[in-house]
């Protein structure tokens, strides 16, 4: 083997580790039912849910873990518009929330065409404000409604800024993880009862063209990085470079991942709900966010 050649493959094993160099999962706190729904603000705060507990908690950067709103709708995914409201998927009465920084709560979207969704359960914006909700089909004990589907399907919606919500993806099992580039052009959504994993194109009036198979896995959440790796949860975080290869798969000592992000001060830091207790990873990327 040449030298040359040898740079060549050290340097192509170096872009696959995407962890920073010598570090380690973190636990950064536990003692939760289930957590959920990570998104961070741009000073690097994680807000996250407690779901069955009813809760949204604050993760500051400086490592303190604070109860920010009780009740909070059963929230399950939630996002961050760019004025600094919080949109969750309220699964309680499964409508979609607005929550202001003053926790004032604006219903976004209550129904469809007259009927409940099954059940909001996670939400991706768009650069121009637009929003895509899943909407799959998992019966709550809390529920005073009938469990059974209150849509034809479990779909992936669309809500524009401006405009009706309707429904652009029909053919999923069950719709939940969700995430798209910060250009606005791809949406990654998770079909986790089939355990795939879909690319698409996004187009101007929200309608997705192109699908096709991104990797044979699916996933409760997402995350981008800058780098354009899609990171998937489950069983541990599995991470995906742009083309769908698989570059990572972090193992966490928890029975399920429920959500990822990235947090921290520089936004470095891959922040993992992971059902009891969440983690901290330092990356090598930024989040895309």
């Amino acid at each position: 083997m040449t030298l040359a050649l040898l740079l060549v493959l050290v340097a192509g094993q170096r872009d696959q580790d995407i962890v920073a160099k010598g570090a380690t999962l973190q636990k950064l706190a536990d003692g939760f039912a289930f957590t959920e729904g990570p998104v961070d603000d741009r000073a690097g705060n994680v807000y996250f849910t407690d779901q069955p507990n009813n809760r949204i908690l604050k993760w500051t950067t400086k490592g303190q873990v604070i109860e920010w709103m009780r009740p909070a709708g059963r929230a399950n995914g939630m996002a961050i518009d760019k004025k600094g409201n919080l949109i969750a998927c309220a699964d309680e009465k499964n409508e979609l929330w607005s929550i202001s920084p003053t926790q004032k709560t604006t219903v976004l979207v209550s129904d469809y065409q007259g009927r409940l969704l099954n059940g909001p359960n996670d939400v991706w914006i768009r650069p121009d404000g637009g929003m895509y909700i899943t909407d799959p089909l998992y019966v709550r004990p809390y529920w005073n409604r009938d469990p059974a589907p209150q849509q034809p399907g479990q779909y992936v919606y669309f809500l524009p800024k401006k405009g009706d919500m309707r429904p652009v993806e029909t053919k999923m099992k069950t719709p939940n993880g969700i995430v798209g580039t910060p250009d606005g052009k791809i949406l990654y959504v998770a079909d986790l009862g089939a355990n795939v994993t879909y690319r698409f194109n996004i187009e101007k009036d929200g309608s997705l063209t192109g699908k096709q198979q991104f990797c044979a896995l699916g996933s409760d959440g997402m995350t981008l990085d800058t780098a354009g790796n899609v990171y998937l949860s489950g069983k541990g975080v599995t991470v995906f470079d742009k083309t769908g290869k698989q570059i990572q798969h972090i193992d966490v000592p928890e029975d399920w991942v429920g959500h990822v992000c990235f947090g921290g001060k520089d936004h470095h830091l891959l922040f993992i709900t992971a059902s009891h207790g969440i983690y901290g990873l330092q990356m090598r990327f930024r989040g895309a966010y």
